[in-house]
């Protein structure tokens, strides 16, 4: 049923339970795994007024910031990819930023070209005001993708 998987992951709780699910429907179905990390590079540059004279930060500081975020990012996936391989299961890591295009775009591209027969991702589940200022990828990725989605809520379990 499901061959590959591709697992949107960013370290936080739901993304945690998130692939803990994709784990479980994994085994069952014997399926290879993807864990797509998008590093938010674009957020810090823009709140940190990257290049802009008077911001605050020097360049060279600003770069020293995004280069730990990359390797952060990268150490996430390496732990993701442990956890997958510890169950037996087969992965890949995939490590793009923020510069490439929106997380949305870039899951909802990544499930093409793979191409993934299911999408897994977490989410917060913010409602009102929240989900109206901080958006919702989820959403986005709901409506855009090309296979089915999987949505784990934070608090949600198997």
């Amino acid at each position: 049923m499901y061959e590959r998987i591709l697992v949107a992951i960013d370290g936080s709780e739901p993304s945690e339970q998130a692939l803990t699910e994709a784990i479980a429907v994994a085994s069952l179905t014997k399926a290879q795994l993807r864990l797509l990390h998008v590093v938010d590079e674009l957020s810090f540059v823009l709140g940190a007024g990257f290049g802009v004279a008077g911001a605050g930060y020097s360049e060279g500081y600003s770069r020293e910031l995004v280069d730990t975020l990359q390797e952060n990012g990268r150490l996430l996936l390496e732990r993701a990819e442990k956890r997958v391989r510890e169950a037996g299961l087969e992965c890949t890591g995939l490590l793009r930023n923020s510069f490439d295009g929106a997380l949305a775009d870039q899951v909802v591209a990544q499930a093409k070209s793979w191409p993934a027969s299911l999408i897994v991702l977490g989410s917060h589940g913010r409602r009102g005001m929240a989900r109206l200022f901080l958006g919702s990828d989820a959403e986005t990725i709901l409506r855009m993708a090309p296979v089915p989605v999987l949505l784990v809520r934070k608090g949600q379990t198997s």
